[in-house]
């Protein structure tokens, strides 16, 4: 299935590699570029993420890389990768607790 990333989730990839990469641009990159291969698993295996917590919607999944969460949302044509967040932040919540 096609994999779709939206602005919003290449947005957080961006953020990804500038904070990483103000140690190292090459394990930056190699960061980034691994986040990207994973999304190739959810094409083919869109159900092998599990449900994301914070939503009560089975085709809204995530899958891991390392400390970070892909999230997806699984449509009849395409799979949108909405966010990759780092797995201690609250998608849905801004607030410090």
């Amino acid at each position: 299935m096609k994999i779709h990333w939206t602005e919003t989730a290449e947005a957080h990839l961006d953020a990804i590699y500038a904070h990483i990469a103000q140690d190292s641009k090459t394990y930056a990159l190699r960061t980034v570029d691994r986040i990207t291969k994973r999304s190739k698993q959810i094409g083919m295996f869109p159900l092998s993420g599990r449900q994301a917590p914070e939503y009560d919607v089975d085709q809204i999944r995530e899958v891991f890389f390392g400390p970070y969460r892909i999230i997806y949302h699984i449509k009849a044509d395409q799979i949108d990768v909405i966010a990759v967040v780092h797995g201690a932040m609250n998608v849905l919540h801004d607030e410090k607790e």
